[in-house]
Formats: structure tokens, C-alpha cells, sequence
């Protein structure tokens, strides 16, 4: 079973802080709490599975400035949920349409933000799964052969085998040969999956991807 995760707390008001540093611990969780963005920044490479509880208004940097902050930085490896006594619409949306997992207003049912900190950590560990597999699916491509990653490129462009033969110089059966190394390389077993992966790693231009398995 998975340890519960890490919640780390970024607010200026310690009582309220404090206050939610113990529930959380109580409920199980490892806890880190912070007066300010600044020291939030400051903090060791935060690479556990965990939320950030996030205050809005705070002095210095604001809620949405380090959020905005960690995205600059390709640092937001944890779901934020913002915890504010002063939410508005506006604010909302923003904080959303850069990525935030929740928005709550002070003060909040327990259990309501019991289960969305269940969630955020949830959704984190999720996120972290799909990004370790994407890691380990780009590695894979980058351990092609100069060749393979020529025909890789051309397959996922929606070129056939005689296509692809006549741009590399080769015959039909040699791309096939290619090609089925891609595939157990990649460890994909359709066109489709191939496809696919090229577009999440941002390998191929949907608009220019196979629309029928080569032969």
C-alpha cells in the first residue's frame, strides 16, 4: 500500500497553518508547513508524492504568482489545490486554467478537504506514473538506431513500406525487417500504439499521421 504522501502547506496565517498541519497529521499524513511562497521555494527538491495547500493572498509572492512561478520553473511536480478566505471568480479561473487541482474557501468542512487532499495526492501519483512511462518510451526512441529512427519518422507520417524504401534507398523487405525491431524495441504492438506514442512525445504532427497500416 502506498505511504499517504507529503501535504505541504503554504500559508502566512500560522494559525490557521498550525491548525491544518495537525488535522492533516492526524489523518495520517507527513506534513510540511510554510509562512510563505518564498520559503516554499526555498525548500529542498520536492520529489515525494504529495499536494501543496496553497493560500492566495499571502505577503510577497502570492498563491497564483507561485504557482505561475513553479510552472516557469518546470517545477510543478505536485497538484495544487488553493485554500483562500478571499476566492472570487476571477481568481478561480485563473488558478484552474494554470492547472490547479481544486479551489476551496476558508474555512472548509473537514471532511471535504480531507477528501480532496485524498484526491490531489491521487491525481498526483497518477501523473507521476504517466510521466515515468513517457520517460522510459522516449528513452526507448532514443536508443533507436540512426536507421530505425528514419523509418520510425516515415511510418508515423503515414509512408508504406515501398514509400519509405524509396526515400532510404532500401527494399520493402529491409524497412519491414526495420520496422519490426521498432516495434519490439518500443515494445508496441500495433501501428496505431506507434502513432500514438509519436504524438505524446511529440514526435509527429497528428494532421500528418497514418490513417492505414502500411503493408
Amino acid at each position: 500500500m502506498a505511504a499517504p504522501g507529503i501535504v505541504h502547506v503554504v500559508d502566512d496565517d500560522a494559525s490557521w497553518r498550525i491548525s491544518l498541519g495537525r488535522l492533516l497529521s492526524a489523518s495520517g499524513y507527513q506534513v510540511a508547513l510554510y509562512d510563505s511562497a518564498e520559503q516554499f521555494l526555498q525548500a529542498s527538491a520536492i520529489d515525494a508524492p504529495g499536494c501543496i495547500l496553497l493560500d492566495i493572498r499571502m505577503s510577497g509572492l502570492s498563491g497564483l504568482n507561485l504557482q505561475q512561478r513553479l510552472l516557469d520553473d518546470g517545477r510543478q511536480m505536485l497538484p495544487i489545490v488553493f485554500l483562500s478566505g478571499h476566492g472570487d471568480i476571477p481568481t478561480t479561473v485563473l488558478a484552474m486554467k494554470a492547472g490547479a487541482e481544486n479551489f476551496l474557501t476558508k474555512p472548509v468542512d473537514t471532511e471535504v478537504l480531507l477528501e480532496v487532499v485524498r484526491k490531489a495526492i491521487e491525481s498526483g501519483r497518477e501523473d507521476r506514473a504517466q510521466r515515468k512511462r513517457l520517460d522510459e518510451q522516449r528513452a526507448r526512441v532514443a536508443a533507436l538506431t540512426p536507421t530505425e529512427r528514419k523509418v520510425f519518422d516515415l511510418v508515423v507520417r503515414g509512408k508504406i513500406n515501398k514509400q519509405i524504401g524509396s526515400a532510404l534507398g532500401s527494399v520493402e523487405r529491409t524497412i519491414k525487417w526495420h520496422r519490426h525491431n521498432i516495434m519490439q524495441k518500443l515494445q508496441l504492438g500495433s501501428l496505431a500504439e506507434l502513432v500514438s506514442l509519436a504524438e505524446r512525445l511529440g514526435l509527429a504532427d497528428a494532421k500528418e499521421s497514418a490513417d492505414g497500416d502500411p503493408r
